[in-house]
């Protein structure tokens, strides 16, 4: 009897262990609710009233079945019509970012500041009023795509539903449809934001917006952009990346003082040099393969050395097919330093001389990882009252991995075609591009190339226009350049609202 008993207890033990872990799983995350808070900042020279709202999106299947708490912060200008008031949806990229670097550099009403030259400055770092934030002339959501900030699969749901191109173009589509029709803003001129991957999200969007929900769009803003993944990723057998790096990489070593300042007094003297090469010599070159001559590879050699600052036996061993990570490390190696991906005038400190590629990138570990995963945190419990949740708010993260790149796998991934569509039906629909010379990571030259073999017919090619900063893939990090982006900006939606 007691041996039974014991049994009995133990089953019963098991069951509430069990059933407890079940509920636990079932419950989820417990999130807090939506939080508004009603702030005010100067904003020049006059009081700006505005709400902020940090909480979570229930999504659901067409099943009604929960799929996903999507995470957003809002921030909505007091007093405006809603009808006249544009709002402008944002994301950074990766796949695996946050909105932290748009939100906390460069859009919202609070910002981080960086030092004169984009680097870091001493932890534990401050927040500032964002004298340039777009608030002053549109309302601002910044999304968070699911396993980025706090936004995380319901239970249940395999992370695979949200991890891949198109499946990411769904869930944050339908953030931005249910949030527009939940706080009727159907009638006011609508935007997009996006950065790096996220510009590949926007011009995604474009198309989905239109085809799924019948939402046609104002403008768009693409921020170091990327539309056809050739343009990046080089391989053997694909050498395009090759010419539409090399004006980025002649910038960085002008700006390390690598390049002979009597030939090339000044940047604008580089890049045209650097452009005319890579659209002719060099691109011939590359087609050529191993048919070029000994002469045609000293002459090649010769200009590249000249651009670039590289030994002949470095461009010689690289068949004169130099990488962002070969690049970055060899620039500066007699000087034991290196130079960064994201911004090539950032510098940094291997342990090791040796080696192939850098072993961090300085312009993302040394210069903004750290200052901007202060400054959202502090924001989000300091300024915004959003409770702490038990859970870390994901800055960048690999827990995306593997991306479903759907139909594009086993090729490189071109949207462009998405948004000429987009533009082609939708005449009105017009797009900022705004690039950073030293940007080693999305180079502007290969957003020139995309733009170029986009095919957007007649005037409407028109609607699309490019900006150029001295700075790198967040050029905003320079007060200098977040000035002039923020006009260029500002400029482009009083010019598309006309």
């Amino acid at each position: 009897m007691k041996m039974r008993l014991l049994l009995l207890l133990m089953l019963a033990a098991a069951t509430a262990f069990a059933q407890g872990e079940k509920k636990e799983t079932k419950s989820g995350i417990n999130w807090p609710a939506p939080v508004t808070t009603n702030l005010s900042m100067q904003l020049n020279g006059k009081v700006v009233n505005y709400s902020a709202t940090a909480g979570h999106q229930e999504q659901f299947n067409e099943k009604g079945e929960k799929i996903a708490d999507i995470f957003y912060i809002a921030y909505v200008r007091s007093g405006q019509t809603a009808d006249k008031r544009p709002i402008t949806f944002a994301f950074n990229g990766g796949p695996g970012s946050s909105s932290v670097w748009l939100h906390m550099g460069a859009l919202g009403p609070k910002r981080l500041p960086m030092t004169a030259d984009g680097e870091s400055v001493k932890p534990p770092y401050a927040l500032v009023d964002n004298e340039y934030t777009w608030l002053e002339h549109t309302d601002l959501v910044f999304i968070d795509p699911v396993q980025t900030g706090y936004s995380r699969p319901a239970e249940g749901t395999d992370k695979k539903e949200f991890t891949g191109y198109s499946e990411d173009l769904r869930s944050v589509g339908d953030f931005i449809y249910k949030y527009t029709s939940v706080n009727s803003r159907w009638a006011s001129p609508k935007f997009l934001a996006g950065e790096s991957y996220g510009t590949t999200r926007a011009a995604g969007l474009s198309g989905y917006l239109q085809d799924r929900h019948g939402m046609y769009l104002n403008g768009i803003v693409l921020v170091s952009a990327v539309l056809n993944f050739q343009t990046l990723r080089s391989a053997p057998g694909n050498d395009l990346p090759y010419p539409l790096y090399l004006p980025s990489f002649a910038a960085t070593a002008w700006y390390h003082g690598k390049l002979n300042k009597t030939q090339y007094p000044n940047l604008k003297s580089v890049l045209a040099d650097a452009e005319a090469f890579a659209l002719g010599e060099y691109s011939s070159a590359l087609l050529k393969g191993d048919r070029l001559t000994e002469a045609e590879k000293s002459s090649l050699s010769a200009r590249m050395q000249a651009l670039l600052g590289l030994s002949d036996s470095f461009l010689r061993g690289y068949h004169f097919r130099i990488s962002t990570s070969e690049f970055t490390k060899e620039l500066l190696r007699d000087r034991g330093e290196t130079v960064g991906r994201f911004d090539g005038t950032i510098k940094g400190l291997d342990r090791l001389d040796a080696g192939d590629s850098y072993e961090y990138d300085p312009s993302y570990n040394r210069s903004i990882f750290g200052g901007y995963t202060m400054a959202i945190n502090q924001h989000l419990g300091s300024t915004l009252k959003y409770p702490f949740p038990d859970q870390v708010y994901e800055i960048l993260t690999g827990k995306v991995q593997p991306w479903n790149y759907g139909e594009a796998t086993n090729r490189y991934l071109d949207n462009s075609a998405v948004l000429a569509a987009a533009i082609h039906k939708n005449p009105a629909l017009q797009v900022l591009i705004c690039n950073g010379y030293y940007d080693l990571a999305t180079p502007y030259f290969a957003t020139q190339y995309t733009l170029d073999h986009m095919f957007v017919r007649g005037e409407l090619r028109n609607n699309l226009q490019m900006k150029y900063y001295e700075g790198g893939h967040m050029m905003y990090s320079r007060e200098r350049d977040l000035r002039t982006f923020t006009k260029d900006v500002k400029d482009f939606y009083k010019q598309t609202l006309q």
